[in-house]
């Protein structure tokens, strides 16, 4: 975990009331106690994580059971243009902490709740940019013109998803 700077922190907080305020709205979560929500500790994950944008860690306890031990966000989620997914984000891992450990159809039909179905959404959009900001590397098809963010070159090893043509490696810089 990534110490959070007393702006972070606050932003972090920010979120926090915002999302449990809306989970208390939910009919769904009527009956059920939110308060360990408001004590979690939240954190931030490494700047580098491409894929991961949000996690619930755990402890295991003697008797075998599971402890919250911390939320993590991605630091970047902290962004203002990410706001709405942030919140979304904590959404998501709020569920885990509120003991739906499983992306299970009772968790995607609880996460469906959401209101803002547009930065529910947003998390393809998310990752791309992540990786696009470690990339060094395109792997470009020269038949459909896609290209994918990568760190390392391809050296003529991978096809392309869709036509299935070898991609080409084309340095980051050259693509920008």
């Amino acid at each position: 975990m990534v110490k959070a700077n007393r702006e972070q922190q606050q932003h972090l907080e920010g979120l926090r009331l915002e999302v449990v305020a809306l989970i208390e709205t939910l009919s769904s979560f009527a009956t059920t106690d939110t308060g360990v929500l408001r004590t979690v500790s939240l954190g931030l994950l490494r700047k580098n994580a491409t894929q991961r944008h949000g996690v619930t860690r755990w402890n295991r306890l003697e008797d075998g059971s599971l402890k919250v031990h911390v939320v993590e966000l991605h630091p970047r989620l902290l962004d203002q243009r990410w706001n709405d997914y942030a919140a979304f984000v904590l959404f998501h891992e709020f569920l885990h902490v509120l003991g739906f450990r499983a992306h299970d159809s009772v968790f995607r039909a609880l996460e469906a709740q959401w209101p803002n179905r547009v930065a529910a959404g947003m998390g393809k959009a998310f990752t791309h940019e992540m990786r696009l900001a470690r990339a060094r590397w395109l792997w470009f098809c020269p038949s459909c013109q896609e290209s994918f963010p990568r760190q390392r070159k391809s050296n003529g090893k991978f096809q392309c998803r869709r036509c299935r043509k070898l991609l080409e490696d084309r340095p980051i810089q050259d693509a920008q």
